[in-house]
């Protein structure tokens, strides 16, 4: 794992997105049966939200843990889509293999080369992560379950135009993150750790955000659905020196900053105005398409990507 090379995949986003438009993953006919996204780390992170995304449109799908001791028996009428960038994860491929022969079978993957227990390969095509973190194949592999979502559904989502703005948008951050990143690691950088909240739509963004703080510079950090928020973490306030990053666009986020303005606590928003807007809130950082949640899907998380990458830097300076 390379601070540097992490920072350098995270340059690259805009680009390999654009690129990804040229050959979008193709997914093979899928029937009416359930649906399986099961996956480890980030992988889990991104079938959550495709799960619960496709379930808004009544498709019986759910996310599963691939460590699971047992999900949906084999079935001639489910799908088991099994996501794995590296095509290495052992939990993955062993629920792909339990599988295998009896359900339809898919694996997601960002390695061409990998042998996999599936009777399908889609592949993400996020390229090589120098830093070693699975940063670009978090995204790719958002896009690429958007696309099976667009299949599903026999609904145009505009995927194309939605991931050249998303493309847009992280350019824009890249290219102006020395006016709006000292703000937030001023605000943010405590002494006990930093949390994320999230709408249930996009929780993946604060579970993935705070995977990034733990894996590259090791600091505490944890990701929370915002109005969960309100029954499991807002304890914490009364007694922490509590940082919190707030991806907007909760019709709870009033709530959470309510609470977190009252104990004193420090915020940064990420998104469109949250509901109180600079009631407690020590900064805010906007972006083009904003409002957008398939945007925010896709762009939001890079404010906790880059906060990793600068306290990772520091680090090992």
């Amino acid at each position: 794992m390379d601070p540097a090379a992490f920072l350098a995949d995270l340059e690259a986003k805009p680009a390999a997105l654009l690129t990804l438009l040229d050959d979008l993953p193709s997914w093979p006919i899928v029937g009416s049966g359930p649906i399986v996204l099961a996956g480890m780390g980030s992988s889990w992170f991104a079938a959550d939200v495709a799960a619960r995304r496709l379930r808004r449109h009544g498709i019986n799908a759910v996310a599963d843990l691939a460590s699971v001791e047992a999900s949906f028996p084999p079935a001639a009428d489910l799908t088991v889509i099994g996501i794995t960038a590296s095509g290495g994860s052992a939990e993955t491929l062993a629920l792909l293999q339990a599988h295998a022969g009896t359900s339809l079978t898919i694996a997601l993957t960002n390695d061409e080369s990998a042998s996999l227990p599936a009777a399908h390969t889609v592949l993400m095509h996020a390229g090589v992560e120098g830093g070693g973190v699975a940063c670009r194949t978090y995204l790719h592999t958002i896009v690429a379950l958007l696309a099976l979502e667009e299949r599903l559904i026999g609904v145009d989502l505009r995927l194309g135009e939605r991931v050249r703005r998303s493309a847009a948008a992280i350019a824009y951050l890249l290219d102006r993150r020395d006016g709006w990143l000292p703000p937030v690691i001023e605000a943010i950088d405590g002494t006990e750790g930093l949390w994320l909240l999230a709408p249930a739509e996009r929780l993946g963004s604060a579970l993935q955000g705070a995977l990034m703080v733990r894996e590259g510079p090791r600091r505490a950090a944890d990701g929370c659905e915002t109005g969960d928020w309100n029954h499991v973490d807002v304890y914490l306030t009364k007694t922490l020196d509590y940082r919190a990053l707030l991806f907007t666009g909760s019709r709870f986020d009033a709530d959470a900053l309510k609470w977190m303005t009252d104990r004193g606590s420090h915020v940064v928003t990420v998104g469109g105005a949250p509901a109180v807007e600079g009631n407690g809130v020590s900064t805010s950082v906007h972006y083009p398409g904003d409002d957008d949640p398939v945007v925010a899907l896709l762009t939001e998380v890079l404010v906790a990507e880059l906060l990793a990458a600068h306290w990772w830097l520091a680090s090992v300076a």
